[in-house]
């Protein structure tokens, strides 16, 4: 195999070429080490900057879950006081239609009443099934809470009485009802419905 003066010429300059680029490589290399040794250092002033940054993120989103921490606990709080207050709002509905629909039907158990003191055969089947009536129709009221007023005999009290006259009779004693016109009736300690009643002395 024969070789020319070019080949031997190119030779030459390829061996030279090679150490230059390998001595620009590894001074490439040596200055990135240096770099990211230099980034690693603890006393570099711009790792120290990354640190307090960091430092600063954390109090920032600490901040941000106390502060969401406090809007929930307001917003649980809102709710609850919220059903509460709807709770509270359909109790006094309820007893509102209660007491409307127990003052419409009053004026049937005082009809109620009116029969069956007018009746003159006790033991008449049409007596006896309006009683029945009549004693069902309270059992209702008495287990939705409405119960009659105390009436004669009782003592006066103008919270639940209205009196329309005062009689006179040494057998009774001061303020005491003496007779009863119209029954009162009360649903849950209020009063639907005063007594109509007479007051003795």
């Amino acid at each position: 195999m024969e070789f020319s003066a070019d080949t031997a010429n190119n030779s030459e300059e390829q061996q030279e070429i090679i150490p230059e680029q390998s001595k620009v490589a590894g001074k490439e290399q040596c200055t990135e080490a240096q770099t990211i040794v230099g980034d690693a250092n603890p006393a570099n002033e711009e790792n120290l900057q990354v640190v307090v940054d960091w430092e600063a993120a954390v109090k920032e989103k600490d901040k941000l879950a106390a502060d969401l921490a406090d809007r929930l606990q307001r917003n649980m709080a809102e709710f609850d006081n919220y059903r509460k207050r709807t709770l509270k709002e359909k109790s006094y509905i309820y007893n509102d239609g209660v007491k409307d629909t127990i003052e419409k039907l009053l004026p049937v158990v005082d009809n109620f009443e009116r029969a069956l003191a007018a009746a003159d055969d006790k033991e008449n089947g049409l007596y006896k099934g309006l009683e029945m009536i009549f004693r069902q129709l309270s059992d209702i009221f008495k287990r939705m809470g409405v119960e009659p007023i105390a009436g004669t005999g009782s003592n006066f009290d103008y919270n639940v009485h209205h009196a329309i006259a005062h009689i006179e009779d040494e057998t009774l004693g001061v303020n005491t009802v003496a007779e009863e016109l119209q029954k009162g009736y009360k649903y849950k300690d209020k009063v639907l419905r005063p007594s109509m009643v007479k007051v003795a002395n």
